[in-house]
Formats: C-alpha cells, sequence, structure tokens
C-alpha cells in the first residue's frame, strides 16, 4: 500500500504542475527516506485525478503504523506538510514563474500562486470547503457570515506536548518570513510547503502570501520583512497604494494598531487584502462633504454600521495626504458626551482601519473610525461585542469584520445544531451546560407564549429616538445597550427601564411554527436573525455621528 500510495502523490504533483515529469524518481526517492524505507517496487496499475485527501490520510496511516508519528491531528499536520514539500518547487523556481507571469499580466500571476498554494495544501482545500458560509441581507447590503471550520484544534496529547517545548524565537512570529520551509514544533504549524513572494512596498522588502484559513476569495497576507510592531501612520496609506498599484485587482488593508480594535498580531507589520468585493466597498457615499484644502478629493460618509469617511482621487497621493489629515485629527478627538476619549491617562485610545483599492481610474480609500476605551463593566471594550455577546463571538473585531464579513467560531456548528433540537424538543436551555449561553439570547420568545417584553441586562432606560432604535444611530455610552434593535418596528411606546420589545420576533414565521424545517434550517435562520438584529454594530459607534461631528468640529 505505501508503494501505491506514494506512485499516487508523486502522479498529483505532476498532474497539479508541482512536480515536472522528469523529476519522478527523485521525488519518489524524497518520500522514501521520509519513511525511512530503503526499496520500491513501480505499482503496475496507473493512476489518474488524485484525491489528495485519501492519499495523505492513507500515508498518515502508514506513518502511525511504522511508529514514525503519533496518531493526532497536530502530528498529522506536522507530517502531511513534509510529505507535500517533497513535491514543491524550491522558492526561486516560484519566484520566477510568478514575475515571468507578471510580465504579462498581474491577475495572471496571483492566478498561477493561489492555485499553487492550494495544490501544495498549505491552502487545504478539504477543510476550507466545510466553512459554512452565507449572506444576510441588511439596510446596509448583504453582510458575509462564516463559521470558519479550516482551524482544527488540537488535541490534549498534543496540548500537553507544547507545554514541554523549550520556547524559541525562532520564527518570531507566524507572519516572519522565516516560516517559508519551516518543519514546525507541537507549538507551530509546519511551513514547509509555504511560499512567498517578495515584493517591494515604500522602498523597503515585503513578502505577499496567501491566508492558509481564506475566509474570502484570495484572501492574502503581505508583511514587512522585519518583525517590526504595526503602526498607522503615513507610510502605512503609502505602502496599500503601493501594493494596489502593484495588483490593482485587489485590495488591501490594514487592521488597527491598538489593542482589542486591532488584530491578533499586532507584534509584526501587516496587511490583509484579496479579489473580493465585501459589502462595505459596494456601500454608497450617504452624505458628500468637502474638506477645505482639499476641495479636489472626492469625500463623503459611507452607509456602514461603523463611522467611516471615504476619499477618491485619481492621484493616490493626495489620498495619502488626506489620510493622514484625518488620522491626526482623530487621534486628538474627544467628545466626552458620546464617551469618546482620544486618551485617559496616557493611554490612546482612537486610531484608524484603512482599505485601499482601486475603482476604475481611480483610486479609493476608506477611513474607519476606531476607539478601544474600556471600564469596569466593559474590559474588553466598550466599542466591542459585550460580555452578553459573548457566545457568539469574544474574539477582537478586526479588518475583516469591519469590511462585512463576520467570522464565528466553529463551535457555533455544533452549538446551534444542538440549539435548534432543544427548541423543537421544548427543552430548558439553561439546564444545558453547553446552550446555557445562549438563553438570554432567546429568552422567553420560543416558549409556549410570545413575549412581548424581555428584560435587559442594563439597568438604563432605553433610548427613544423619534420613537424607534435605529442602527445606525446609536451611540453607545457606558452602561447603554449596545446595538438592540427590535423596537424599530414598532412604536417604543411605554417601554420602561431595563425592558425591550420583542413582539413579533421569529424566524421571519410566527413563532413556533416550525412545520417542515429542519433543525439545521432553523440553527442558521436563529443565527442570522440574532447577527443581524443584535450585532451589526461591532464598534458601537455611528457612523452619521462621528463621522460628521469630526469634519464638522475640527479643523482640516
Amino acid at each position: 500500500m505505501l508503494y501505491e500510495n506514494i506512485k499516487k502523490l508523486v502522479q498529483y504533483g505532476v498532474e497539479t504542475g508541482l512536480t515536472p515529469a522528469c523529476e519522478k524518481n527523485y521525488t519518489i526517492n524524497l518520500l522514501l527516506d521520509v519513511f525511512k524505507e530503503d526499496e520500491y517496487v513501480e505499482p503496475e496499475e496507473e493512476y489518474r485525478d488524485i484525491d489528495l485527501e485519501e492519499v495523505l490520510n492513507a500515508l498518515l496511516d502508514e506513518a502511525v503504523k511504522r511508529n514514525l508519528i503519533e496518531d493526532s491531528v497536530v502530528y498529522r499536520d506536522l507530517f502531511d506538510t513534509r510529505l507535500m514539500n517533497c513535491l514543491m518547487p524550491r522558492p526561486a523556481q516560484v519566484q520566477n514563474e510568478f514575475w515571468s507571469r507578471y510580465e504579462k499580466d498581474p491577475q495572471e500571476a496571483t492566478d498561477y500562486f493561489y492555485k499553487l498554494s492550494q495544490d501544495s495544501d498549505y491552502i487545504r482545500r478539504y477543510r476550507v470547503k466545510k466553512d459554512q458560509k452565507w449572506t444576510v441581507d441588511s439596510e446596509y447590503g448583504k453582510i458575509d457570515i462564516t463559521i470558519n471550520l479550516s482551524k482544527p484544534e488540537k488535541d490534549p496529547k498534543a496540548i500537553a506536548a507544547a507545554k514541554l517545548v523549550k520556547s524559541s524565537s525562532y520564527p518570531k512570529c507566524l507572519l516572519c518570513p522565516e516560516n517559508e520551509g519551516y518543519a514546525g514544533r507541537v507549538n507551530h504549524p509546519a511551513r514547509e510547503n509555504h511560499r512567498i513572494i517578495p515584493i517591494t512596498v515604500n522602498d523597503s522588502p515585503w513578502g505577499f502570501q496567501y491566508s492558509p484559513y481564506v475566509y474570502y476569495n484570495e484572501h492574502c497576507i503581505v508583511f514587512n520583512s522585519q518583525h517590526v510592531p504595526m503602526k498607522i501612520e503615513k507610510n502605512t496609506f503609502i505602502k496599500l497604494f503601493d501594493f494596489v498599484k502593484l495588483f490593482p485587482h485587489y485590495f488591501l488593508g490594514s487592521n488597527a494598531d491598538l489593542p482589542i480594535v486591532g488584530g491578533s498580531i499586532l507584534s509584526h507589520d501587516h496587511f490583509q487584502g484579496g479579489h473580493y468585493t465585501f459589502a462595505m466597498a459596494k456601500a454608497p457615499i450617504e452624505k458628500h462633504v468637502t474638506i477645505p484644502g482639499y476641495e479636489d478629493v472626492e469625500a463623503g460618509i459611507v452607509k456602514w454600521p461603523l463611522s467611516v469617511l471615504r476619499i477618491r482621487h485619481k492621484d493616490e497621493k493626495r489620498l495619502i495626504e488626506l489620510a493622514t489629515h484625518v488620522l491626526e485629527a482623530w487621534r486628538g478627538y474627544t467628545d466626552e458626551s458620546a464617551f469618546i476619549f482620544a486618551e485617559t491617562d496616557g493611554e490612546p485610545h482612537n486610531t484608524i482601519t484603512p482599505i485601499a483599492r482601486r475603482s476604475g481610474d481611480m483610486f479609493e480609500l476608506d477611513l474607519t473610525l476606531r476607539n478601544n476605551i474600556t471600564t469596569d463593566e466593559h474590559p474588553l471594550g466598550v466599542y466591542h461585542p459585550h460580555a452578553e455577546y459573548h457566545h457568539i463571538k469574544k474574539e477582537n473585531i478586526g479588518l475583516i469584520e469591519v469590511m462585512g464579513l463576520a467570522v464565528l467560531p466553529s463551535r457555533l456548528k455544533s452549538e446551534m445544531e444542538q440549539l435548534a433540537d432543544a427548541i423543537l424538543e421544548g427543552k430548558d436551555i439553561r439546564s444545558n451546560e453547553v446552550l446555557e449561553k445562549h438563553a438570554f439570547a432567546l429568552h422567553d420568545r420560543f416558549g409556549g407564549q410570545r413575549a412581548d417584553v424581555a428584560q435587559s441586562q442594563y439597568g438604563g432606560s432605553v433610548g427613544n429616538d423619534r420613537h424607534q432604535i435605529a442602527l445606525d444611530r446609536i451611540v453607545v455610552r457606558l452602561g447603554r445597550i449596545v446595538g438592540d434593535r427590535q423596537t424599530r418596528r414598532r412604536h417604543a411606546g411605554r417601554v420602561g427601564q431595563r425592558e425591550i420589545v420583542l413582539g413579533g420576533v421569529g424566524f421571519r414565521r410566527p413563532d413556533f411554527d416550525f412545520a417542515g424545517a429542519s433543525f439545521g434550517v432553523i440553527g442558521e435562520r436563529f443565527l442570522h436573525q440574532f447577527v443581524r438584529v443584535h450585532k451589526l454594530n461591532f464598534t458601537g459607534m455611528s457612523n452619521n455621528y462621528h463621522a460628521r461631528k469630526l469634519i464638522k468640529n475640527i479643523s482640516f
């Protein structure tokens, strides 16, 4: 069986273009060495259209049988990456092929590199396709939602082993160029099948690669060759446009440079981009504005749940100048009435999440205003999903969510299935340890009687702005409910303190009328509705309020 699967894997390499036909024997010998095998008998049968997942699983089972690895996800992932590297072209070969294609067409170059990153199993297609993805209609356009299942959870044995591994500063982080070809360890993923394209941005060496988890089409990462921290400044905007000029079919954006509102890796300067159009990019200008000194730059407030200023011009240098000016103004912006502080006790709170793209012959830059202030009540951030939403997502709200893609944790897949089943069977959700955290979200609306009023977790009154609570008018302050939109469809009436109107809320059909719907569909409907109704406003900062006030009150 070993010989058959080695032949299949080599044939896969030839079929995908990873391995030249003239290197068959060389590749077979590399694989034999990995399995500590001295001999090889060529199977007579010829193989075509190889299923990579099937072949790798068979080879991994063989490795377990031979006591080469332990039978766990972590060790299997380390080993199959080593196997795939036997098929791979050297980095210089990949770079030469990329730039040769780039001379013809930048998109042809990225098409080649993206396919290679998939064929090499650096992007594990068979895992990515398991991700659950859908869209939800909103007043801001179609919002993307995904439950990410691509990242395998570490097993207890691997976690225990990782604690025993000597800490290492090599590579310094997951974004360092030293990851290319690294064999990995139990506490660091293998990257032997990983390739990087060197590029130049802002006259300095950077790297271009794809994310192995592909949250959206051609999800790429652009990173500094040096391990230096992220920083939003003038040079940030220069780098964004340098990349967009290199690859005009890609957008590129940056996470914010402060904790809470930034991404998970603030220690290494990097951007994320790709060949995808998010709802944010499609959102129209709600109000056009003219900024003194920049009358030639088209500017306006975007109709979006976050505070976004969009600026457009044929000359990217004008956008860089204006973006730098807006950044400086926002850094020093304070509005105590709205609980926005530029700093407290010397700690800065205001920053920007920028996204750059080409739009025809125009350059376009979205500047999203962010604030990371915390309180005792909200230690993870006032403008961050509050504790009552952590059963959905607790992680930071970064660039991807800002653009209109809610990346939800994998645990929700099973939890939503269990929740739908419990609802249909009339079970007490609070009695289930796994589902208990969802109880407040559901409250009494799925009981025998429809709940007209539910109690909030906050002591403050529910605000009434022209008889409705509209998402794009909410300004969150200390003790205020975040993102509640239930009353927008009806007059708030005499809703008192600690109360939110829930009447008429269901799955777009009468409550508990689930005939003909499977529990999976019901679970999805619940998740759609909950994210749409309760938590689109991830920052809690209304664009109509803060963007307008910034422009009005600060001298540019």
